[in-house]
């Protein structure tokens, strides 16, 4: 019995060979000269956080001297090939490209069966205990939703064992691939750069900002999550990311050569930063690998002791002052907001790419809970960052209308109070800020306001703990 098993897994893996090398002698036959990941000695990857990347592949290439065929492998599917551009960078002059095609039909079981659809094939079957074998000639007549054979005078709906085909059609592919037809006219090797643009590759920025006690500092991380569904793994690319709104017509591979002085940064990262074109360039100073359908991740920054300002803020809306209120009392809600200088002396000074900020605050246990989140545009340096954390629990706002009458049929004044309840034990300030439209006038106010802009007012407003606020004002709008 043991000797059974034996001779079995024996011819097993005779036979596996034997298949293996049938296919390799199929490959040979028809191999063209061909340039695969073995042959790479750099890449480049630039990726966009609008869904695409641009690849920068050199490869090292002995070619023939004459006129021939190169097979490009190990692309990217999702590849874009109108924007291929190929030059050999040690000898410009001793190659020419004439005639480039993207062949993207891969090889699978049943494309290959498809095309030898009305063709004679070979059909392997072998017993149960896999020590004898029979080959039978067939041929196929249909693979759709099944196989169809015809062996000798009868057809067979399907048939069992291993289908042998006699080659590998040559319009079929088992990995996306471009194909040049070139003109090579000296010996000399080539370093071949391939740049092209592809989609399915992209970029996100996350953050995370911890409070400390008081609501004043924060402790910011920021991490880059990279996800790549392009169709092919880049092995110690040189990565770099651009941060901004690029207009698809404006994004060019040789513009992605172009330098720019760098500049420096006080939170620590692994990036180093650089202004380019109207973006900004994240370019990772070590080598990493991305593989195809991998999400990675990257620190892009760690900044301690960054100044925050937290503020409790009330917002109207315009409708409010052409319109009678028969209600007397309307709910508002109190925003809360936290800010911060994106400076150098707030130990920040990175412009930070768009993303989601998280703030989290340690409570009483000292255990770390989740506050809120907000996502941010891109943040240059030296500009200011609004986070809206979420509405206050223990800070109530109403609003009445005291007064209203409409003076002509584009004249409207109107009264209005806010009371405001603060159930916290210190003081707060609240913010109310008012926005207003057309020709307006404040006729009287009860606390001071400041004008923001050409139609927003502001009124800071203390209110003691456990206590009360009442701000009162009376304006006139005209549209």
């Amino acid at each position: 019995m043991k000797k059974g098993k034996t001779m079995k897994i024996l011819f097993g893996i005779i036979f596996f060979i034997s298949l293996c090398s049938f296919f390799n002698r199929v490959i040979a036959e028809n191999d063209k000269s061909r340039c695969t990941l073995e042959d790479q000695i750099a890449v480049e990857v630039t990726v966009y956080n609008d869904n695409i990347g641009l690849i920068k592949d050199i490869r090292k290439i002995d070619l023939p001297v004459d006129e021939g065929e190169l097979q490009f492998m190990d692309v990217a599917s999702h590849i874009m090939p109108e924007t291929v551009h190929v030059r050999s960078i040690n000898n410009p002059g001793g190659l020419t490209v004439y005639e480039q095609n993207y062949e993207y039909d891969l090889m699978s079981a049943e494309k290959l069966l498809d095309k030898y659809v009305g063709k004679k094939v070979k059909i392997m079957v072998t017993n149960e205990y896999h020590d004898r074998k029979e080959v039978i000639d067939a041929t196929l007549l249909s693979n759709n939703d099944g196989q169809i054979y015809k062996i000798q005078e009868e057809i067979f709906l399907g048939h069992p064992g291993i289908k042998v085909l006699p080659g590998i059609p040559e319009n079929l592919v088992s990995q996306p691939t471009l194909t040049w037809l070139y003109a090579n006219r000296n010996e000399a090797y080539h370093n071949l750069e391939v740049s092209y643009l592809t989609s399915n590759i992209n970029w996100k920025a996350d953050y995370v900002m911890v409070l400390n006690g008081d609501d004043t500092l924060s402790d910011i991380s920021g991490w880059v999550t990279l996800d790549n569904k392009s169709g092919t793994t880049y092995r110690k690319a040189k990565l770099k990311l651009i941060a901004g709104d690029i207009h698809r017509t404006e994004v060019r591979g040789k513009e992605m050569l172009l330098s720019a002085s760098a500049v420096k940064m006080v939170a620590d990262s692994q990036f180093e930063e650089k202004p380019f074109f109207a973006y900004h360039i994240y370019d990772l100073q070590r080598k990493t690998s991305i593989k195809d359908k991998q999400t990675k991740q990257i620190n892009l920054l760690e900044a301690n002791g960054v100044k925050i300002r937290k503020e409790f803020i009330v917002r109207g809306t315009k409708r409010y002052y052409t319109a009678n209120y028969s209600e007397q009392l309307t709910k508002e809600d109190v925003h809360v907001y936290i800010y911060c200088r994106n400076t150098k002396e707030n130990n920040l000074g990175m412009p930070l790419p768009a993303g989601i900020m998280r703030l989290y605050k340690q409570d009483d246990e000292e255990s770390l809970q989740f506050i809120g989140e907000d996502r941010i545009n891109h943040i240059p340096k030296d500009e200011e960052m609004e986070l809206k954390v979420g509405n206050a629990y223990d800070i109530v706002a109403e609003r009445r209308q005291t007064d209203y009458k409409q003076i002509t049929t584009k004249l409207y004044e109107s009264e209005w109070e806010i009371v405001l309840r603060n159930h916290k034990e210190g003081t707060v300030t609240v913010g109310i800020i008012e926005s207003l439209s057309g020709n307006w006038s404040m006729v009287k106010n009860s606390h001071p306001y400041k004008k923001e802009d050409a139609f927003t007012v502001r009124f800071d407003v203390e209110v003691p703990g456990g206590g009360e606020t009442r701000v009162a004002y009376r304006i006139k709008v005209g549209l």
